[in-house]
């Protein structure tokens, strides 16, 4: 398959595929993972603004600069701020695996790395506790950083800071992950869309 290419490999790609699984609106879902699979600019919805926003409040909190005090979102801003204190912020990371002799290589950013701790911040209104249970990306980020313990998911309700961590040894290998991802792709007729697209430069 791969005659020497790498092939790039993302949690958003991987969150999209499985999200087609468990959407009420199937058809969306898939339309919108195939969109990811095409590398198609993704319409920015209102839950993703909110989602940026209120990462880059947190950010700015770290650093000093605080929300207005009649902000909406301050107690969240400042109560997500005090639990990534001392973070590196949007680190880049990337890893090669070879699966069923394929290389791929694994790309992330991490929201927050401190201390062999990884943070990712999420802005959800209809959180529910174990959401990310079967995500990829806490799986993916350890594959990402192979020195990080554990992975917490900081999440902001618009109304509370709640918290959903996983350790290393709670996470399935990637692997498993991308092997499945690659039989779907096989078996829909889509692996030449990934091979076409998804080449990682050298």
């Amino acid at each position: 398959m791969s005659g020497g290419t790498r092939f790039l490999l993302t949690q958003s790609l991987l969150s999209a595929w499985l999200y087609q699984y468990q959407a009420w609106d199937k058809d969306g879902a898939h339309k919108d993972f195939l969109r990811a699979l095409g590398r198609q600019h993704t319409p920015e919805t209102q839950a993703i603004r909110d989602g940026i926003q209120f990462e880059n409040l947190v950010q700015a909190a770290c650093e000093g600069e605080l929300p207005v005090e009649d902000h909406p979102w301050r107690a969240g801003v400042l109560e997500a701020a005090r639990i990534l204190q001392g973070s590196q912020f949007q680190v880049p990371a990337y890893q090669e695996v070879l699966v069923d002799r394929v290389p791929f290589l694994l790309y992330g950013r991490l929201d927050a790395l401190k201390a062999g701790s990884i943070y990712d911040i999420k802005f959800s209104r209809g959180y529910q506790r174990g959401k990310y249970l079967q995500s990829p990306q806490h799986p993916m980020y350890f594959a990402l950083c192979p020195e990080a313990r554990d992975f917490t998911y900081v999440v902001y309700t618009g109304q509370e800071i709640l918290t959903e961590g996983y350790r290393r040894e709670d996470a399935a290998p990637i692997e498993g992950t991308v092997r499945e991802f690659m039989a779907y792709l096989e078996a829909a007729g889509l692996a030449e869309t990934y091979i076409q697209l998804w080449k990682a430069r050298n």
